[in-house]
């Protein structure tokens, strides 16, 4: 059973946070990865686009996957369908980062028990962007 932070820790988490890595990070201004992504850049986060498909998106050079990122990451923000999560866990829990965070709508029980297990916070199909603006 997935089990998310309250809305109280996780406006800890996005307060403490300054950095997110998002993973499948769209340069189309119509999706929802760039919109949501756009909006938390505006509130001061910086953001490292996960996509091999596109060069820079928001001003920031993008990264094929999280293991080429070359900074610390606070936040991982995952844009992708539920059944790539297992994938992208375990990518995850190999690099230096906390926090593993699926979009609203995106959800996998396996990649849930898999970070929990390794001690780390894990949230899942809910919107960063909504909990920013509600936990300001």
């Amino acid at each position: 059973m997935i089990i998310n932070p309250t809305r109280e820790e996780m406006g800890k988490l996005l307060k403490k946070a300054k950095t997110i890595a998002v993973v499948g990070l769209s340069d189309n201004p119509e999706r929802t990865s760039y919109m949501v992504s756009e909006a938390m850049q505006r509130a001061g986060y910086k953001i490292i686009p996960v996509n091999p498909a596109i060069d820079e998106v928001l001003g920031e050079r993008a990264v094929a996957s999280l293991k080429e990122i070359q900074e610390p990451v606070d936040i991982v923000n995952v844009f992708r369908r539920s059944e790539f999560l297992p994938e992208i866990a375990k990518e995850f829990a190999e690099i230096d980062s906390e926090i593993f965070w699926a979009q609203l709508g995106v959800a996998n029980e396996e990649a849930y028990q898999f970070l929990k297990e390794k001690g780390k916070t894990v949230i899942m199909d809910r919107c960063i962007k909504v909990e920013h603006a509600l936990t300001k």
